[in-house]
C-alpha cells in the first residue's frame, strides 16, 4: 500500500540514536540543546524550545498568552483537533472560523465575522505549508498563535512561518516534514515568552537537579516551582533524530517540491480535479500534503478507487465545528464544502519513482472510467 504520508529516515538517524544509547542519556539533555540551537538559527529567531509533541506545544502556546478565563480565541475549523483542544484546556472558548476555498487558510475575510468584544486572540494554521497572509491578520491587533506544524520550511517575505505571530509552534511527529517519531517545538518573537516556555515544560521547574548541581548550588535537589504546569519534556532520542533530519531537510524538501510540480503538470487538464495553489510571490511553501478537490465525480468514489488500487488517501482535516464534541452551531460553507470534496494525495520523501508512476497512472485510469 502506498501511504498518504511518510518520512525519510535511515542510517543517519539510527547512528544518532545509537550515540544516545552509548552515552546512556535518553531524556532531555545535550542533544536537545543542540537541536534547539540549530532550529533557532535556521528560523532566525531568538530561541527555540523543544517539547514532546506539537499538540502540547499548542497548549503551552495558548497558556503563554495569559488570557483571562472565558476569552474567545478564533480558530480555523479546517485543522487538527489539538488546535481547539489547546484553547479549551486553557479555559477559553473556541470560535470557529471558515477558510479560503483556494488556500484552505484562515484570512481576514473569515476572521472578521467572528470578532466580538470577547475576542482575545487568533490562531492561524499554515495549511499544508502554504503561508497564511499574516500581514493583514497582524494588522487586526490581536495576539496570534501561529500553528506551523505543516510549515517548518515555509517563509513569508523572508520570515519563517511560526516566527511572525506572537507565539509559534511546530510538529515533528512521524509523518511531518522533519520527523522524530513524536516531538514538537515552540518559539516566540519576545525572548521573555521563550524563557517562560522553557520554565514551564518541566512541570514548572526551571532546572533539573543535575543542572542545578552544575551551578554549584547546595541542596540542588530542592527546587522552586514557578507555576503549575504539565510535563512537556522532549527526549534526547527524539532530538538526536531531529539533528539528523535537519541535515537532510533541504534535500527532502526539494523532493517534495519535485513531486508537487509533477502532479501539477500531469493533472492540469483534469476538469474534475481542482489542484492546490502553490506559493505566491514572496512565499516559500513546505509541501506537506497535496490536497485536491474533486468537483465532478464523487470524492468518496475516487478515494475508494485509489484504495482498491493500493493507494491510501485521506481527508486532512474533518472540520472541527462539525464534530459533536464541540456542539458548534456555526455554519461554515467552505469548510463544509471541503469536507465533501477535499482529499490528500500521497506526497512525501519516501515515495519511490515506481510509487509516483503508479499514482499518476491510477488517477488517469480513474479519469478514463468516469
Amino acid at each position: 500500500m502506498i501511504n498518504a504520508f511518510g518520512s525519510k529516515t535511515g542510517i543517519e538517524e539510527a547512528e544518532a540514536v545509537k550515540d544516545c544509547f552509548e552515552r546512556q542519556w535518553l531524556g532531555m539533555g545535550p542533544k536537545t540543546r543542540d537541536f534547539e540551537t540549530r532550529m533557532a538559527g535556521r528560523l532566525g529567531l531568538p530561541g527555540f524550545v523543544m517539547v514532546n509533541s506539537g499538540s502540547n506545544a499548542l497548549h503551552l502556546a495558548v497558556k503563554l498568552l495569559n488570557l483571562p478565563p472565558g476569552s474567545e480565541v478564533i480558530v480555523p475549523s479546517f485543522t487538527w483537533i489539538s488546535c481547539a483542544h489547546a484553547v479549551v484546556l486553557n479555559r477559553c472558548k473556541v470560535v470557529f472560523a471558515d477558510v479560503d476555498l483556494r488556500t484552505h487558510n484562515i484570512g481576514v475575510e473569515t476572521i472578521e465575522p467572528c470578532l466580538t468584544p470577547n475576542t482575545r486572540a487568533i490562531m492561524v494554521v499554515h495549511y499544508a505549508g502554504k503561508p497564511v497572509d499574516m500581514r493583514r491578520i497582524v494588522g487586526l491587533g490581536y495576539p496570534i498563535v501561529e500553528d506551523a506544524a505543516h510549515a517548518v520550511d515555509s517563509t513569508l517575505e523572508g520570515k519563517h512561518c511560526g516566527g511572525i505571530g506572537d507565539v509559534g509552534i511546530y510538529s515533528f511527529d512521524a509523518v511531518k516534514n522533519l520527523a522524530v517519531g513524536e516531538g514538537g517545538g515552540l518559539t516566540a518573537r519576545d525572548p521573555a515568552l521563550i524563557e517562560r516556555a522553557r520554565l514551564a515544560r518541566y512541570c514548572g521547574i526551571g532546572k533539573s537537579g543535575f543542572e542545578a548541581a552544575t551551578d554549584k548550588k547546595t541542596r540542588w535537589w530542592e527546587y522552586n516551582i514557578s507555576d503549575i504546569d504539565f510535563k512537556y519534556l522532549p527526549s534526547d532520542v527524539a532530538a538526536a533524530m531531529g539533528l539528523a533530519q535537519l541535515e537532510k531537510l533541504d534535500a527532502m524538501q526539494a523532493y517534495r517540491r519535485k513531486l508537487w510540480d509533477v502532479y501539477q503538470k500531469e493533472w492540469s487538464s483534469l476538469s474534475w480535479m481542482v489542484q492546490p495553489v502553490g506559493p505566491a510571490a514572496g512565499e516559500k511553501h513546505s509541501y506537506f500534503t497535496y490536497c485536491v478537490r474533486i468537483v465532478g465525480p464523487s470524492r468518496d468514489r475516487f478515494a475508494r478507487y485509489l484504495l482498491d488500487n493500493g493507494i491510501y488517501t485521506t481527508l486532512r482535516f474533518h472540520p472541527l465545528h462539525m464534530n459533536p464534541i464541540y456542539r458548534s452551531s456555526a455554519k461554515l460553507p467552505v469548510c463544509e464544502q471541503l469536507n465533501e470534496e477535499a482529499l490528500s494525495i500521497p506526497l512525501h520523501p519516501s515515495l519511490t519513482e515506481a510509487d509516483v508512476s503508479k499514482i499518476l497512472e491510477t488517477v488517469h485510469g480513474f479519469s478514463k472510467a468516469i
